[in-house]
């Protein structure tokens, strides 16, 4: 037998917990699966010093406990639990859970977020947030005046590498082919600041670092196979981000990146009584609380359907 409820939210970032404190403040009796990785991507920050309420800045882990504190007093349902697939087609919506448990809902709220692409070094892992960071907006002021390399041939990586720039003394950029994918007008802005050096036909063989943190990085010229070491502090990946919706594909519309389509303006999705909120449909922003700020749009707009369509 399926469990039915209101109101399900899938995910358990600042979106998901966002959308759960709109939710059980409107009466909707939400529960929240937290999915594979609890807390989402900001349970890999050390250090958030640019989300509104923590004047001497706040560590990602426990900025994530409060928000989910937050949601539990006011009555939301959090579970351990990994949504494995979805039937959209019907209403009320079906979702399972860790590929048994069947639960109605009668409106769904995906925060499923997006996980940055890594390099697969054995440095990522070892001095994530000690040095590697995958969000220079995020992070970038931690490395004011010092030297670092964004790896990255997009526009992404043109983009954060002259973010970079205003704040560091040197940025490295480290492009594995002979030229750039970014569109022309960001390759113009890298290639024509005197704080950019734009490493071509490069990759990075290893991160180095001690108990610190990152001291440098070795590199290798594809075409001559010559390795040289760069020093620096800070190491930024910018390769791009996989939405997780691969559980919603054939049910709800994307874009060619696998982003969640939703209406200008609004969480809507495709699907009637199915929102989407934070890094699974925003492709520009990406910040904690933009995703905080669209996981209120998505209750508010969950609240708005159920009570037209009766169910509230």
């Amino acid at each position: 037998m399926a469990e039915k409820i209101k109101c399900l939210i899938i995910g358990s970032g600042p979106a998901g917990f966002t959308a759960a404190i709109y939710a059980s403040r409107a009466g909707l009796e939400p529960i929240l699966y937290q999915g594979a990785q609890p807390g989402g991507q900001l349970t890999t920050t050390t250090e958030v010093d640019n989300f509104p309420g923590y004047p001497h800045g706040v560590d990602g882990p426990t900025m994530m406990v409060d928000l989910e504190n937050q949601a539990k007093r006011f009555g939301t349902d959090v579970r351990t639990g990994m949504a494995t697939k979805v039937d959209f087609t019907s209403s009320p919506k079906k979702v399972w859970i860790d590929e048994s448990y069947e639960i109605e809902a009668d409106a769904v709220i995906i925060a499923t977020g997006a996980s940055a692409k890594w390099l697969g070094l054995e440095g990522e892992k070892t001095f994530n947030g000690l040095g590697v960071s995958a969000c220079a907006v995020c992070d970038g002021f931690f490395y004011r005046n010092q030297t670092v390399a964004v790896v990255g041939a997009g526009d992404t990586a043109a983009e954060e590498a002259s973010y970079l720039a205003n704040l560091c003394e040197k940025v490295h950029l480290i492009v594995r082919r002979d030229e750039m994918r970014a569109s022309l007008i960001m390759q113009e802005r890298v290639k024509n600041n005197p704080k950019i050096e734009i490493h071509w036909n490069t990759e990075t063989e290893e991160i180095l670092g001690d108990a610190s943190g990152v001291t440098g990085i070795r590199i290798k010229n594809n075409k001559s196979g010559e390795t040289s070491e760069l020093a620096l502090t800070g190491f930024f990946v910018a390769i791009g981000h996989q939405p997780n919706t691969a559980i919603f594909r054939g049910q709800l519309e994307m874009d060619a990146q696998e982003y969640l389509i939703t209406e200008k303006g609004s969480s809507k999705t495709n699907v009637e009584g199915v929102f989407a909120c934070g890094d699974v449909q925003d492709t520009i922003y990406r910040q904690a609380i933009t995703a905080a700020g669209s996981g209120c749009m998505a209750a508010l707009d969950a609240e708005r359907w159920l009570a037209a369509t009766g169910l509230h």
